[in-house]
């Protein structure tokens, strides 16, 4: 039912935890499910996502999603993480089954909040940075995987 790459993802997913004082932070969750997620960024002077941490409470694919998702933001300018969709991380995790497409839009959004709160703080405009949603679940994804 899930790749190897979401069992790995759940079963030691990277970058758990906060950042103190991070430079933006985005909670998101899914009230039909019941997921929250949320994420820590620490950005640099060059707009550079030095480190990148997330919690979440939910289930494996939702552990995986935050898990990749920060993995695929790590190390990119604000501008590169903006463009880290959900198929790129469900891509990344090579497929997620249909009922569980949802915790990748939940990551896609909750790197877009954590943009949004950092841009905020800063006063300043990411191009293409809409402001996010807080609940997902009045979303249905577009395509099934």
């Amino acid at each position: 039912m899930y790749s190897e790459k979401v069992m790995d993802h759940f079963q030691n997913p990277r970058n758990v935890g906060e950042i103190e004082n991070a430079s933006g932070v985005g909670t998101v969750g899914n009230a039909k499910c019941g997921d929250i997620m949320r994420i820590y960024l620490d950005i640099d002077d060059n707009k550079v996502i030095r480190d990148v941490k997330f919690k979440t409470f939910g289930c494996g694919a939702a552990v995986a999603t935050s898990s990749m998702a920060t993995e695929l933001v790590k190390g990119k300018t604000v501008q590169e993480a903006l463009e880290v969709t959900n198929k790129a991380v469900m891509e990344a995790l090579d497929g997620l089954p249909p009922v569980k497409v949802h915790c990748s839009l939940l990551a896609e959004e909750a790197i877009h909040a954590a943009l949004w709160d950092y841009a905020e703080k800063n006063g300043i405009k990411i191009e293409g940075l809409e402001k996010p949603k807080t609940d997902i679940s009045e979303e249905e994804p577009e395509e099934e995987y």
